[in-house]
């Protein structure tokens, strides 16, 4: 096929519009539609349903549109790669993790990244589905567990546990726990079970549940439990990693813990060179380090 047809057709598929397709390639109308009246007389198909209020894809349209978007896709991240230089960096680069990792842990730490990479753009992709690395939905992912797809590489940052926190506010009101069983004067916040999260979380929600709980308030991710432990509405279930930068936080029943949860960074094979990989990379590398070992001091005054 025919490129220059063929990125025309993603113009006006992406745009809607013949006349705004053609203001983005500066082109005319009449030469977009020239040309995607001969694309599809080329595939014998019709690609748009044409009325008034603009152009719609037929089911052979979105599937030639899906091609396009990938390819597009491909050719932004080669040319990105390309511009990387040792001595400048530079260019967008997407980040998916999940909501409460991204909103809570990732973007607080963003401001050093981009003090010291001033041109670096970065697209932070928050939600719980697993995007597709190889087929470069993005460029970089930090997932609650080891990926599973093949020509990746991974490194392991660091593991969370999900425990029980409360605002000191709640419990000078409510009392603190001694242990379970006194969960029935309390209410509890976390995830819903059924709710995309780390299945450990959900285990030990569910195991808290086998307990006389008071009240319950669930929230369908980490951000929303905790704004409902910071304004005092009960005991709540959240990642350990929040500590560091809520440290107002009260650890409840500290014996109470989920199993340990795995946190992986993972890029494509094919960007092993890319220089805005290699600093975020490490950059993210050097905040978990400075995390551990404040986790670490932490801990052991706790214990103190």
């Amino acid at each position: 096929m025919d490129w220059d047809k063929l990125r025309i057709f993603h113009a006006v598929a992406d745009a809607g519009s013949l006349t705004h397709a053609g203001d983005a390639l500066h082109l005319s109308q009449s030469a977009v539609s020239r040309q995607i009246r001969a694309l599809e007389e080329s595939l014998n198909t019709t690609l748009f349903h044409r009325h008034a209020r603009g152009l719609i894809l037929t089911e052979q349209g979105e599937l030639l549109f899906d091609a396009t978007k990938s390819m597009t896709k491909r050719l932004d991240a080669a040319s990105a790669r390309i511009r990387d230089s040792e001595e400048e960096v530079f260019g967008e680069l997407r980040v998916t993790t999940t909501i409460g990792f991204g909103s809570l842990w990732l973007a607080p730490r963003l401001p050093a990244l981009y003090e010291k990479y001033p041109n670096l753009k970065i697209d932070l992709m928050l939600e719980e589905r697993l995007l597709d690395l190889p087929m470069r939905e993005a460029d970089v992912a930090i997932r609650m567990k080891e990926p599973s797809q093949a020509d990746l590489i991974r490194r392991r940052l660091m593991t969370i546990n999900m425990r029980l926190y409360a605002s000191p506010r709640y419990l000078a009101e409510n009392g603190t726990p001694a242990d379970l069983n006194n969960l029935s004067n309390h209410r509890l916040i976390s995830q819903n079970v059924q709710s995309a999260q780390v299945s450990a979380g959900a285990q030990l929600v569910r195991e808290l549940m086998t307990y006389d709980i008071g009240s319950f308030l669930t929230v369908n991710n980490y951000f929303g439990v905790l704004q409902g432990v910071i304004h005092d509405l009960g005991i709540g279930v959240l990642p350990d990693y929040l500590t560091q930068d809520f440290p107002e936080l009260v650890h409840v029943l500290p014996q109470v813990a989920s199993n340990e949860v795995p946190v992986f960074l993972a890029y494509p094979e094919e960007l092993r060179h890319s220089k805005r990989v290699e600093v975020f990379r490490d950059f993210v590398a050097e905040e978990v380090i400075a995390y551990r070992r404040q986790k670490r001091d932490a801990e052991a005054a706790e214990a103190n």
